[in-house]
């Protein structure tokens, strides 16, 4: 079964997406990163090349002919296409996609803001009302 991971307190959403998507990477997982809009996507992929000094993350977007072989693809489009050939989902949207069985592991990144964390919550209770194994992940000091 799928196993469900919250991050919440997240000091920037962004930021903790890129460096989960580089420990994903260095475990070999693929993974795709859904995003609502184009807006997020584009500041997700200019962050995914800089976040780090001294690498980066090989990442595309949807749609993209390198998709099939790229470790990180990052996803605005409505549903997940191909979601069988990626084993993580890492979640930035503030619904749950359908497709969250076809994973081995569903990432949900929840920062401060207050709408954040309600909508955090309400994907947690649907996860946790569709029988899935939750671990909660406590980021920041508080």
């Amino acid at each position: 079964m799928t196993q469900i991971d919250f991050y919440t307190g997240a000091p920037d959403r962004l930021l903790i997406a890129c460096r989960l998507c580089a420990k994903a990477m260095q475990q070999g997982l693929r993974t795709i990163v859904h995003v609502p809009d184009t807006d997020l996507a584009e500041r997700l992929d200019k962050l995914l090349w800089t976040f780090m000094s001294t690498s980066f993350v090989p990442h595309c977007r949807v749609g993209d002919k390198l998709a099939e072989v790229t470790p990180v693809v990052v996803n605005n489009q409505p549903g997940l296409s191909g979601a069988g050939n990626f084993d993580v989902l890492l979640n930035l949207d503030g619904v749950v996609p359908p497709e969250i069985g076809q994973f081995r592991r569903v990432v949900e990144v929840v920062d401060e803001a207050e709408e954040n964390k309600l909508l955090g919550r309400k994907r947690y209770r649907i996860y946790q009302g569709q029988g899935y194994d939750i671990r909660h992940h406590r980021l920041g000091g508080s």
